[in-house]
């Protein structure tokens, strides 16, 4: 009291002192960044980038030796089946000895046989596009009364539309082995030495099937050899995606997968759906010079056709694999989690203290982690936790 009464500044000073020494050695709050752990969908998704690819690509090349006129297309021009496209006269001084004239005739026969056996591979196809779409009806009917659950209803109808492709792709087989059986029978004709009439008739080549010019090998006239490729056809519509996966992605991924493509210059993400992994892999080099094994993946677009005609063959197209998704997932960042003696653990905070919590994760999809049990949706869940962050630590939300 003596001293209050004495020196009242220097004792009223050296309180003030006293007190804020003793909040500085009071423990600061850790600032946090914190979400808020809610339900939402979640889709596990494996991306790579894709090209597109003209699924019958058809090159033109000359049946025999011989003078080919200038080819009066550019690329892109329409052409249209049966259409004329390339003038090819026979050379003046062509005449098939006997081993010729056999080889020629053996050739007319395997064309023969080649259209045979397209035609029995039409008929076979047509037989299992049938069964697969009579299967996808009555299946859908059984959906309709709950008997059966979705995803076989859509294995269902995804087999439905490999059939299709299938028999489509077996009648341009027969189309092509027409036009192989004429081209072949032309050989035989304009290349023979009894050929009736004038030696220079001309043998005109036709486009095997409706489409556009997608690239020219020989535009000007001149001499050509048997076999030499002189013209590229095929349907720009008609595409599929071929897209390289890492080889521990590409086992993830089987026929039916559904697949999100986008980037493509279009506004919208169109749909589509693995037809094939193949069973082979490559080596190919990163940009970073690391050597990797990859495995093409073959995706059919099924969203339609009015929605990506601007497409063309040769397109860049970011691919996404859905391999797993649900429309109601209780889920954190990844970047919440971390591990404490081989589990998975995350910080909430309650009344601005910091709460370790041990959790049971499920998928991932990269950001965000479905979580099984451990917490409950409206948590707030600490982000980005720092080694500075401790169970009882006072925190402060930023």
């Amino acid at each position: 009291m003596y001293l209050i009464k004495k020196h009242p500044v220097m004792v009223s000073v050296g309180v003030v002192i006293i007190i804020i020494i003793g909040i500085g050695f009071i423990p600061r709050p850790v600032l946090v960044d914190t979400v808020v752990a809610n339900r939402g969908p979640l889709v596990v998704t494996i991306e790579e980038e894709g090209k597109t690819r003209i699924i019958d690509h058809y090159v033109l090349s000359a049946p025999v030796d011989g003078y080919a006129r200038r080819i009066d297309m550019d690329v892109g021009d329409s052409a249209t089946m049966g259409q004329e496209i390339i003038s090819l006269e026979p050379l003046r001084s062509n005449v098939l000895d006997p081993r010729s004239r056999a080889e020629a005739q053996a050739m007319v026969s395997a064309s023969i046989a080649a259209l045979n056996a397209a035609e029995r591979e039409v008929r076979a196809a047509e037989a299992d596009a049938q069964y697969a779409k009579d299967e996808a009806d009555r299946l859908r009917r059984l959906f309709d009364t709950g008997a059966i659950p979705l995803d076989r209803l859509q294995q269902s109808e995804a087999a439905a539309r490999r059939t299709a492709a299938r028999l489509e792709s077996a009648r341009y087989s027969v189309q092509i082995a027409e036009y192989e059986q004429i081209s072949a029978e032309a050989a035989l004709k304009y290349s023979a030495g009894e050929t009736e009439g004038d030696n220079n008739e001309t043998v005109y080549i036709k486009a095997p099937v409706s489409g556009q010019v997608l690239k020219i090998h020989h535009e000007s006239e001149g001499v050509v050899y048997k076999g030499e490729p002189l013209i590229d056809i095929g349907d720009p519509l008609s595409l599929e995606i071929v897209v390289e996966v890492l080889s521990r992605d590409a086992v993830r991924i089987s026929p039916g997968t559904k697949v999100l493509l986008s980037r493509w210059g279009g506004g919208d993400t169109l749909d589509g759906i693995v037809r094939t992994v193949e069973p082979v892999g490559f080596t190919k080099v990163s940009a970073l010079g690391v050597e990797e094994q990859r495995v093409f993946v073959i995706v059919d677009i099924t969203t339609p056709k009015d929605r990506w005609m601007r497409l063309g063959d040769g397109y860049r197209i970011e691919t996404a694999f859905v391999l797993w998704e649900e429309d109601n997932v209780l889920q954190v960042p990844s970047s919440a989690l971390f591990r404490i003696d081989g589990e998975w653990a995350l910080y909430t905070m309650i009344d601005n203290v910091a709460e370790l919590k041990m959790i049971e994760p499920g998928q991932r999809s990269g950001l965000m982690t479905q979580v099984i049990s451990g917490i409950n949706e409206g948590d707030s869940i600490i982000n980005h936790p720092g080694d500075n962050l401790d169970d009882g630590s006072r925190v402060r939300s930023r």
